[in-house]
């Protein structure tokens, strides 16, 4: 009884945090008086509602969260920043109501350039978005009001999509992470599509784990979009333990402003104490690319989305938006063919940069400024096309090659300004970019990817032995250092070179065996169960702590031919006592 009554008394306190954690949003909304950041704000009631009935043991318990209005969100409208083309949907957009299953509470939808067409945050007719920290400054877009409601600390998620750059440069601007994850992980289901086959849902936050947690919990196939994907088979789960990463040569560099290129430096001159390698590289090949998402035929994509809608010339469209869109009708079927091989060829090109060349080691990712400046409002105005295609000088090419990315902050400019860099990885690599934005920003690396199966070595694989690198080959994580039951006994084989051998005996029959616990794409476990000499084996192993894993073992005729090592309680313990093995 006093059990259950404790409980009810935790949750009810965190019950209250979390209602107190929507009054603090609705009064910074208050102080900072920032109308255009939300197109629909609900209610305070409302929300303090919804953060009441929260179940607090869910992982996303009373996380506030602020909605691109391209998202749906049941029962508030849904305008791409157009009023005539509003409309309520009756259902959440799959991602929206993932979040909200774990906990989470919208608190409205937020402003960005009208149809997510834009990386500046001034095409809207509810108001440019301005910067959260210099009115002055253009916020960023097209997910413009999720990250400024973000950056003023008034939601913990922001919620926005991603097309040629648009959830990675506000996050820039404004110092916040930004995660796009492979085309097709996170659900376009409840979306109003820019260019459908290269429009990604993304979040945005201030700390690495709260925006990978969201993250995590928004993936996952989806049958309602036809572009939803999974974690393949041979998902890498873990960056190099000495990873190394291309950055783009001085020329490459030419659109920096002197500010950014300096900050630029700055960060790649830090990466050593980080742990990271570099090396520069020719990206000229993958800046070309990236002029067709608005320069090639493949904005046609954007016509096929909303050019119908804007031919009827409703009074709210945003002239520029409206000048793209309609453009877009233009481009011929066989140039929007040729734009597809070119950037298949891109795709091959990118491989073989990062793959490595010329005998040369690989790279786990691509490390790009994220931006190339901060223009002004006033600018933007004044040049609305020839800024915003700058600014996506180093993002549009991404989804394009479908590649994944996370943005982080780097070093700040000389003035203490924010400025953003981001790793850019191949297909389905988002966990090995996660490890890299980690260790660039010096946080322990959270985990977006899940799939896979835990294996236990308790020899020559483990940290600074031989044949270490035939899990870190294959993309394992480590997840930590284990013990197993007391059910086990451990030989010395005497092979060349050393390893031991794990043997069942029974409960109380043996001892606690020390070793290390990783995770293995499917396909990296078979390879590696493939390449297994004889004696040894792969079979269930019982941990201290109960957890059945996958683990070493050989024959028993082997074991019995080996020398019993069980007292030193593991192969590191016994192989630093030299003496005693030579006995």
């Amino acid at each position: 009884m006093q059990l259950r009554e404790a409980r009810t008394v935790n949750r009810e306190a965190r019950t209250v945090k979390i209602v107190e954690r929507v009054r603090r949003a609705y009064k910074r909304i208050a102080e900072v008086d920032r109308p255009e950041v939300w197109i629909t704000l609900r209610s305070q009631d409302d929300v303090l509602t919804d953060a009441a009935a929260v179940d607090t043991s869910l992982p996303l318990a009373g996380m506030l969260v602020a909605v691109k209005d391209n998202v749906d969100v049941a029962g508030l409208p849904t305008t791409a920043a157009c009023p005539e083309f509003s409309y309520v949907p009756a259902v959440s957009a799959t991602a929206v109501a993932r979040l909200v299953e774990q906990g989470a509470v919208v608190l409205g939808k937020t402003n960005l350039d009208q149809f997510a067409t834009g990386l500046v945050g001034t095409r809207s007719p509810y108001g440019a978005v301005r910067c959260a920290w210099n009115p002055e400054l253009v916020s960023g877009g097209s997910s413009s009001g999720s990250a400024v409601a973000v950056a003023l600390g008034i939601a913990d998620i922001g919620i926005g999509t991603d097309t040629a750059g648009s959830g990675r440069v506000p996050a820039a601007f404004h110092g916040l992470v930004g995660i796009k994850t492979t085309l097709g992980i996170i659900s376009a289901t409840g979306v109003v599509p820019a260019c459908a086959d290269y429009d990604a849902v993304t979040v945005l936050a201030r700390e690495l784990e709260t925006a990978t947690r969201a993250t995590r919990i928004m993936s996952g196939y989806d049958n309602a979009d036809p572009r939803s994907r999974t974690w393949p088979a041979d998902v890498r789960l873990a960056a190099s333990p000495a990873p190394r990463v291309a950055i783009p040569r001085s020329e490459d560099l030419d659109s920096l402003s002197p500010a950014y290129r300096a900050a630029f430096d700055a960060t790649v001159a830090s990466l050593k104490s980080r742990g990271i390698a570099y090396e520069e590289v020719d990206i000229s090949g993958l800046l070309g690319i990236a002029t067709l998402l608005y320069d090639g035929a493949i904005v046609a994509q954007r016509y096929s989305a909303v050019g119908g809608f804007l031919a009827t010339e409703p009074p709210s469209a945003d002239p520029t938006v409206a000048q793209i869109v309609r453009g877009a009708a233009s481009p011929s079927a066989h140039s929007y063919v040729d734009d597809l091989a070119t950037i298949a060829m891109g795709k091959r090109a990118a491989a073989t940069l990062l793959d490595g060349f010329d005998g040369s080691d690989g790279f786990d990712g691509l490390l790009l400024p994220t931006t190339t400046e901060h223009p002004t409002i006033a600018a933007v105005q004044a040049d609305p096309l020839g800024i915003n295609r700058r600014l996506g000088t180093f993002t549009n090419f991404c989804n394009l090659l479908d590649m994944a990315a996370v943005a982080v902050p780097g070093a700040p400019t000389a003035a203490g300004d924010p400025f953003g860099v981001m790793v850019l990885v191949p297909t389905f690599d988002d966990q090995v970019a996660l490890d890299l934005a980690a260790a660039i920003v010096g946080v322990d690396a959270p985990v977006l990817v899940d799939a896979g199966l835990d294996v236990l070595v308790v020899g020559a694989h483990m940290k600074g032995f031989p044949v270490h690198h035939q899990l870190t080959d294959r993309g394992a994580r480590f997840l930590g250092d284990v013990v197993t039951s007391d059910a086990y006994r451990l030989v010395d084989l005497g092979t060349t070179p050393p390893k031991p051998g794990l043997v069942r005996h029974g409960p109380g029959l043996g001892a606690p065996i020390a070793g290390e616990l990783y995770r293995m794409s499917a396909v990296g476990l078979g390879t590696f169960l493939a390449g297994l000499p004889a004696p040894m084996g792969l079979t269930s192993v019982e941990l201290s702590d109960g957890r059945a894993v996958t683990g070493f073992c050989c024959s028993y005729d082997a074991a019995e031919a080996g020398i019993d090592i069980t007292e030193f309680g593991g192969w590191r313990a016994y192989a630093a006592s030299p003496p005693v093995r030579a006995e």
